[in-house]
């Protein structure tokens, strides 16, 4: 998690959402090839879970600027440790909170609130014949979602389930 260092005066605050040279220093990835918003009219709207394979592996930085999220990402490394567990946090406006998602990881979210903006980064551009999914509500991999799934596009709806088996076979 990224927490803002808001500098606060009569007219609100300042904070800096990304600083190259910070982010290098903890190790972060400290460029992006491609920014995206994504609009969610209705509560409940979930989009995921999504990850690219390599060479086109990305980290994403992600914060809700209107509305609220629950941001989930998924291990889908093959030779971690960690495989298939998945990791969920409340992402909103208010608190103003961002998501650094590592390589490696499947992402999705559900919308918490009707007409939730998302904003975020990625380290590589989108490249339609690396993408991969799996189904939001795979049993084997269990995420809690805080709420109902009322809108869900064709694509996620025809995910298949996660293969856990099959990435733990290929290599990273």
């Amino acid at each position: 998690m990224i927490e803002l260092e808001p500098h606060r005066d009569e007219r609100g605050f300042f904070a800096r959402s990304f600083c190259a040279d910070e982010f290098a220093a903890h190790g972060l990835v400290d460029h992006w090839a491609q920014s995206n918003v994504s609009f969610n009219a209705k509560k409940g709207t979930l989009r995921g879970m999504h990850w690219q394979i390599a060479p086109h592996r990305e980290v994403k930085l992600v914060r809700c600027t209107a509305g609220s999220i629950f941001d989930v990402i998924v291990d889908v490394r093959s030779d971690s440790p960690t495989l298939g567990q998945w990791v969920g946090v409340e992402l909103s406006a208010e608190n103003r909170r961002m998501f650094y998602i590592p390589e490696g990881f499947a992402h999705g979210f559900l919308s918490t609130a009707d007409d939730t903006e998302v904003f975020y980064e990625m380290s590589h551009p989108h490249a339609p014949e690396a993408a991969r999914g799996f189904r939001y509500d795979d049993p084997a991999v269990a995420i809690e979602w805080p709420g109902e799934v009322a809108v869900l596009s064709e694509r996620d709806a025809g995910y298949a389930p996660l293969d856990l088996e099959r990435i733990a076979e290929r290599p990273a």
